[in-house]
């Protein structure tokens, strides 16, 4: 995403390492021009024709969290392929911001594949959670993992979709998430991506900056989610553990040097101080995913890996690596 000049006076006396779980800024505005629907219970309605040949929807699908709003854009002649796309840790609730931080939607406009933007999900990791945050008044327990695997895809499937030819693709915070969910439901996902993602959370002083991070976005508190740092959960969701599982599964894995490139261009000293932080962001990110690439590799476990030199933790960057990413994807769901 590009990086925004909206992060709290308190960031700034913060270490870049541990800002290392900041992930990511999501930000402007909504989409506009879309039609909205509320999703009937899916299992209540049998797969009886093909997906929408294209055009962009909202609708909301019920869960154990309420109704969650997802934006799709169809695949353009009717496939059963769908492209997950998550967000970041500071996903909003009105967007997701795939749909405005980038032109993904163009990328795939005349592809015979459905694009799937869930929204919201603030500081989730998009997993299930033991409790509601107990920092901020959170009135739900974030269920993701089964909203994702369950909820949506049942009713993708009373639209057409495929409940087993899918991919799934996410930056920072979604990235982790997406190797994650890929990875313990094999029979959904043939294809998983993570861009600039955390992947191995059990590294030294990670889980004190995801505490940190995670406090700082939306007062959520990490102990709701996977439990105190020796809770097996955090072995469960780090893929440098879970890797032995990605076997067989096509997968794009991305992060650039941390170099300011063609999209840095700060304004001030605001602006000078976000990008630093995203170089920051993105250093950690690289070293992480070179150490998973040395993992995947002592393993025999095949993937293609992208190393720009130069770019930082930020949309327009990202935008770049799904359009290197796209000729895959739609050979792994054979979406042409």
């Amino acid at each position: 995403m590009r990086f925004v000049p909206r992060l709290s006076q308190r960031l700034r006396r913060r270490v870049l390492g541990v800002g290392a779980a900041a992930l990511v800024l999501p930000v402007a505005a909504g989409v506009a021009g879309s039609t909205a629907a509320l999703a009937a219970p899916a299992a209540a309605t049998p797969i009886s024709h093909r997906a929408p040949a294209g055009g962009f929807e909202e609708v909301f699908v019920d869960s154990d969290m309420g109704p969650i709003k997802v934006q799709i854009q169809w695949a353009a002649r009717g496939g059963d392929a769908a492209l997950y796309l998550l967000d970041g840790l500071r996903a909003r609730d009105d967007a997701n911001a795939w749909s405005f931080e980038t032109n993904a939607r163009d990328q795939f406009a005349n592809d015979n594949v459905t694009l799937v933007m869930p929204v919201g999900g603030q500081s989730s990791f998009y997993t299930d959670w033991y409790a509601p945050s107990n920092l901020n008044g959170q009135d739900v327990t974030y269920k993701w993992e089964t909203f994702l695997t369950e909820n949506l895809p049942d009713y993708l499937a009373t639209r057409g979709v495929s409940r087993s030819n899918n991919g799934i693709l996410g930056l920072s915070m979604g990235g982790s998430a997406a190797l994650t969910l890929a990875a313990y439901h094999r029979d959904q996902f043939k294809f998983a991506s993570s861009l600039s993602g955390y992947l191995n959370l059990s590294a030294p002083g990670m889980r004190e900056a995801i505490r940190v991070a995670m406090l700082d976005a939306g007062r959520f508190n990490v102990d709701s989610m996977w439990g105190p740092p020796w809770s097996p959960a955090w072995l469960r969701n780090d893929p440098f553990v879970f890797a032995p599982k990605l076997a067989g599964l096509s997968m794009y894995i991305s992060a650039a040097s941390g170099l300011p490139g063609q999209h840095d261009n700060p304004q001030g000293l605001v602006g000078v101080y976000n990008t630093a932080n995203a170089m920051g962001l993105e250093a950690l990110a690289l070293a992480q995913t070179r150490a998973f690439q040395i993992k995947l590799a002592t393993l025999g476990i095949q993937a293609r890996f992208d190393f720009p030199a130069r770019g930082t933790h930020s949309w327009k960057y990202w935008e770049e690596e799904l359009w290197k990413a796209r000729p895959q994807i739609l050979e792994a769901l054979n979406a042409y």
